[in-house]
């Protein structure tokens, strides 16, 4: 069946400025982009759909090329805490989950960000204690790299105040006794206490998060989740039931954890291997944590916590290893590098290993200097960026750094113009997976809240750069260039179409536009009420 769309302003995003007046599709693929008439005579006497776009503006299907979608599910069915704005207004929410579930059960919460508060200190046990005795609770810091837990918790793990730090983590301890705060590869003492998860769980808060993504616009996401729910197996089933099974058209590009790499190879999987929906992308490995909870790696340290440098996940040699194992395994990697130490120990290593064809994938890529970037212009490499976290990050992150450091940091402009590949993402659930909030954070570098202040005005992207982070970036990252990312004859019938023109409305018109229709290979998949 041909579909045909028309009468709508459609950006092909092969160069800037480039656009079509109707684009012809046929069983999922763009069969030719041209006029109304031209294409129209192209189908000839074959059935035809036609798709009015009423006026809206169509782009290809934004991407989002670094999240964790099942992650964005959990968040939407758990506790939220990412939008409170104060620890007492947490530990209310807290007191209040407990009174509502009978005793004994988890409380489990996400997003909480003591950077966003008045009061900056962090919840203890203790405090947890006084109000949920009954339960153990755990609540995810926003940027996953921490954890506060408390007693009851900490008991049901086995955890007490002779408990050695395990490696690439953090125990918490003041005065020699726990905090309730377990950090990076710490959380994963936790794992064992945590109620069991059924498949069902992994499956409803993966509908949840498609339906979410759809609202936004996304059509494809590059997500790491395959090592965080039991069984690599039942994860990965529960992508092939939702997607494939059930009907959810979604690109899902699947980042596999080293930790399930073992089982990903012995089930006879490869790089870029799978189904029409759900593929198999780079091995994913932690090289240090985040910058919110001092465990990003960095070469200086932190400016405002003397004698600190951060987590190094693994040591420089651990870290070769693994890259070496993904060549055997003819992969490429994608390594969370948020501190330059981090970074650094991650060319060191794929140099010492380098790909055979594929593009690696730095994650993050925050703090950096000029003989780093130096040394990534000469490799076949992508970075995942997150504008997001530059509304997110500033002004505390210039503390926590120092202000004399603050250069090449968050430098997305310099990026590009030294000739490195950049991919747009969210990180969610760390950010919102809107990716219209991340072309604002690109292209303006302003809090949505606070229009006025600019941070690193010299680093803005222009919007067509933006938009291209999470479409030609996103696809060219997974290696999809050629067939995705662009509205070009060949290319997957996957689209975005908003309620009005941001080249023409300006920035500031991304908090506010609607997204009007999403469409994955051809069908539509979410469309805004009327």
């Amino acid at each position: 069946m041909l579909q045909l769309f028309k009468n709508g302003t459609i950006y092909t995003m092969e160069q800037e400025g480039a656009m079509a007046e109707a684009v012809l599709t046929s069983n999922g693929k763009i069969k030719a982009v041209g006029t109304e008439a031209e294409l129209s005579a192209l189908a000839g006497s074959e059935d035809i759909t036609t798709i009015d776009l009423n006026g809206k503006t169509m782009f290809p299907g934004f991407v989002d090329s670094h999240l964790h979608i099942v992650g964005v599910g959990e968040t939407l069915l758990k506790l939220d805490l990412s939008g409170m704005k104060s620890r007492q207004e947490v530990l209310d929410a807290v007191k209040k989950k407990a009174q509502e579930l009978p005793k004994g059960e988890w409380i489990q919460g996400d997003g909480w960000n003591e950077n966003q508060w008045e009061d900056s200190s962090v919840p203890t046990a203790a405090e947890l204690d006084e109000i949920a005795p009954d339960h153990p609770v755990m609540l995810k810091r926003i940027c996953r790299h921490a954890v506060v837990v408390n007693s009851f918790a900490l008991f049901l793990a086995r955890i007490d105040d002779q408990t050695p730090d395990p490696e690439g983590g953090v125990i918490e301890k003041k005065d020699g006794r726990l905090t309730g705060q377990l950090k990076d590869q710490a959380q994963d003492l936790m794992i064992p206490a945590l109620p069991p998860i059924e498949d069902e769980y992994i499956q409803n808060a993966l509908r949840t998060a498609l339906e979410h993504a759809w609202s936004l616009g996304l059509t494809g996401g590059h997500t790491e989740d395959l090592s965080y729910y039991g069984d690599f197996t039942r994860t990965y089933r529960a992508f092939q039931k939702v997607i494939e099974e059930e009907g959810r058209p979604f690109r899902a590009h699947l980042l596999v954890h080293h930790h399930v790499i073992e089982d990903w190879h012995r089930q006879g999987h490869s790089f870029r291997s799978g189904s029409r929906y759900v593929e198999f992308g780079a091995m994913k490995i932690f090289a240090d944590g985040a910058l919110g909870g001092r465990t990003a790696l960095l070469k200086n340290g932190y400016a405002d916590a003397p004698g600190e440098k951060g987590v190094a996940i693994h040591s420089p040699e651990k870290l070769k290893q693994l890259v070496w194992k993904a060549r055997q395994y003819d992969m490429p990697v994608a390594v969370h590098t948020i501190g330059d130490q981090a970074f650094e120990y991650m060319l060191d290593a794929i140099e010492a290993f380098p790909s055979n064809g594929e593009r690696d994938r730095l994650i993050h890529a925050q703090i950096l200097d000029e003989e780093l970037i130096k040394r990534a212009e000469k490799l076949p490499i992508v970075l995942d960026i997150q504008p997001r976290f530059v509304p997110s990050d500033f002004p505390w992150v210039e503390e926590r750094i120092g202000h004399d450091r603050m250069k090449f940091n968050y430098a997305w402009r310099t990026l590009l113009n030294r000739g490195i590949a950049c991919a747009g993402g969210s990180d969610a659930p760390i950010e919102p997976v809107s990716p219209l909030l991340g072309i604002h954070a690109a292209v303006t570098r302003t809090k949505p809240e606070e229009p006025g202040t600019v941070y690193g005005e010299s680093e803005k992207l222009s919007m067509y750069e933006g938009i291209s982070l999470f479409t030609k970036g996103s696809a060219y990252a997974c290696h999809h260039e050629h067939d995705r990312g662009v509205i070009q004859s060949g290319f997957a019938a996957d689209f975005t179409v908003l309620s009005a023109d941001p080249f023409k409305e300006g920035p500031e018109s991304l908090l506010t536009l609607d997204i009007e229709r999403t469409i994955v290979d051809g069908k539509t998949v979410y469309s805004r009420p009327v």
